[in-house]
């Protein structure tokens, strides 16, 4: 299941991206608009900008604002930085990857297989996807 902090995320960085000139928005404005919570999303934007989807400013007309074109933010990039691996589980992870401790050979475990497939697709479709195919 999606965590409260990737569906976060992808509704703020879809709100950043829908404003006019990419000006600078605030943080209660974003949470006020998108119904999420200002503390929480302080933490999520903060892990956004130190992975280089926004900038901010601060002071008057300060905010978080995209750094970077909506068609060059990849989804795969976005879910890796807030929901981490892609894989359900390690021992099909292409960045996290990690044997299982109960599996004496991947190559013939049945969940091994079937999680393939499932990393396989999600990947297709977060490859295939940009922020700005979000807000089209």
């Amino acid at each position: 299941m999606l965590s409260k902090k990737t569906k976060y995320g992808l509704k703020a960085l879809t709100f950043l991206a829908s404003q006019p000139d990419r000006e600078p928005v605030q943080i209660a404005e974003v949470a006020k608009q998108e119904n999420i919570s200002q503390k929480f999303l302080e933490s999520i934007l903060l892990t956004l900008r130190r992975n280089g989807f926004l900038g901010s400013k601060k002071g008057k007309g300060g905010g978080y604002y995209l750094i970077k074109e909506p068609k060059d933010i990849q989804m795969t990039s976005v879910m890796r930085v807030l929901e981490g691996p892609i894989a359900m589980v390690p021992c099909v992870s292409l960045n996290f990857y990690e044997k299982c401790d109960d599996c004496p050979n991947e190559g013939v475990c049945s969940v091994n297989k079937l999680m393939l497939k499932v990393r396989d697709a999600n990947l297709e479709v977060y490859r295939n996807t940009t922020l700005a195919d979000l807000i089209s």
